[in-house]
């Protein structure tokens, strides 16, 4: 069922834990700088580049931010609407709602709730929602469930703020309808492709009626101005463009066959919701499977499974190639690196108590029980044992994407320092880097951007540590 997935986790990319492969190489723990300088560095680049620290973004009236769990754009009045989301920001169906509230302007609260593949339901939440079943919003005190009756409510409700929808009456609204069908044909059609590799035919030709759709409107939207339709499509196509190359070697955009997709595509990534909000390829072709019980690789695929995984030695090493419209990955906006580098650091500075310990369970126990998503275990212990190493590995790592000083691959010049009266074994960082790289979800973590340097340099720490200089 996760063939694919596990096949990637055990390739090139993977390391041995350091109890069955003991390293020699060391690393200098006191040559290490401080969290304290970092950030003041980080401070002085905040300042320099115009771009807040975490802890001082407006989560709740400033642009959006998958870090929100509150969000009142300015008012002052309690939120009539909570949405209870999934933490990993995988579930497509909150990805709808929550585009919708932050387009609408419509203050919200947030509680996150497990998906069934990476842990059991609180029983709270249970008692209000039987089924268990994401997303779901509570107005009022009212629960309300499945995303398309939660999206014409909130239509309903705040009708005057940024409507979404043509007027009632309209020949426009028709045309809306019969979009929103065409999402659903779309969605059968992916998934009969994807999970049980039937239908590609089918899968196309609805693929060239939505290209003829997206032709059809004055614009690069669906319907002449932006709509919920765009909102509806877009957690959906995101995963197409994503899963189709990783599993069937089939590029879906960047290449022209869909031109009005391609179109369509960028004019999304010109709003701030849906770039808060946007994934990445890594983590939709890994988050898929638990949810859709398995996904159909085909041998066309490896090659683009190898990229977007990291283990073809080059897509997640550095010197890293600018991203464009054009890349395997395309990004409109393209990439900034240090600016990217400065996000993926000040994310790492902010909360870097919890990350080691995260990364230490790459030495640790894994969790029991087990759960069906290879990439989330909520009950892995770390060992603590290695805290101090694998600490100071993650702070040199901050540190080379706060100066820039590994950005074109190159060891020199670091400032690693592999010896003195403080190093110590360095076995347990690899594995532990290791596992904390394959983890890094987007956009729960950072964006795509930010993520791949990230990856990037603690791969770079892997490799250095690894040759011992």
């Amino acid at each position: 069922m996760f063939d694919s997935i596990m096949r990637s986790l055990s390739s090139s990319k993977a390391t041995p834990t350091s109890s069955s492969s003991p390293s020699l190489a060391f690393l200098d723990v006191a040559a290490a700088p401080t969290w304290e300088e970092l950030q003041e560095m980080a401070a002085a680049m905040s300042s320099e580049l115009g771009v807040p620290l975490p802890a001082d973004e407006d989560l709740e009236n400033g642009p959006p931010n998958p870090m929100s769990l509150r969000r009142m754009f300015g008012t002052t009045e309690e939120p009539r609407v909570k949405l209870y989301r999934d933490h990993a920001a995988w579930c497509p169906y909150c990805h709808k709602v929550v585009l919708q509230l932050e387009e609408k302007r419509i203050p919200y609260v947030i509680e996150k709730i497990n998906m069934r593949c990476y842990g059991p339901k609180p029983r709270a939440f249970m008692d209000k929602v039987p089924t268990g079943l994401l997303p779901v919003l509570e107005v009022d005190g009212q629960i309300i469930t499945e995303s398309s009756v939660i999206q014409s409510l909130l239509e309903q409700m705040y009708p005057d703020n940024t409507p979404l929808l043509p007027p009632q009456g309209t020949r426009e609204l028709q045309r809306a309808g019969a979009l929103l069908q065409l999402e659903r044909q779309l969605f059968g059609d992916w998934l009969n492709y994807l999970c049980r590799g039937a239908q590609k035919g089918r899968f196309e030709a609805t693929m060239d009626a939505i290209d003829h759709e997206l032709g059809v409107a004055d614009g690069s939207y669906f319907l002449d101005e932006f709509s919920l339709v765009d909102i509806v499509f877009a957690p959906f196509l995101e995963r197409i463009v994503a899963s189709i190359p990783y599993y069937k070697g089939e590029i879906v955009r960047g290449q022209g066959r869909w031109p009005n997709l391609e179109r369509w595509f960028d004019a999304m990534e010109t709003r701030p919701a849906y770039m808060a909000f946007k994934s990445d390829f890594y983590t939709h072709c890994h988050d898929l499977p638990p949810q859709l019980g398995g996904c159909v690789s085909t041998k066309d695929g490896r090659p683009v499974e190898a990229k977007i995984d990291g283990t073809d030695g080059a897509s997640w090493s550095l010197p890293l190639d600018p991203v464009t419209n054009q890349s395997l990955e395309p990004l409109s906006t393209g990439d900034s690196p240090v600016h990217d580098r400065f996000m993926a650091a000040s994310r790492l500075i902010n909360n870097h108590d919890p990350i080691v310990r995260f990364a230490l369970r790459g030495v640790g126990q894994p969790g029991q029980p087990q759960v069906t998503a290879p990439l989330a275990d909520p009950y892995a212990k770390p060992d603590m044992q290695h805290e101090a190493e694998v600490d100071a590995a993650l702070r040199y790592v901050t540190h080379l994407m706060i100066t820039g000083k590994v950005a074109d691959g190159a060891h020199e010049g670091s400032g690693v320092a592999n010896s003195g009266p403080s190093a110590s074994p360095a076995g347990a960082v690899v594995p532990s880097l290791a596992y904390l790289r394959d983890r890094v979800g987007v956009p729960r973590d950072m964006t795509y951007p930010a993520a791949r340097q990230f990856r990037a340099h603690l791969n770079w720490m892997i490799d250095h540590v690894a040759r011992g200089s």
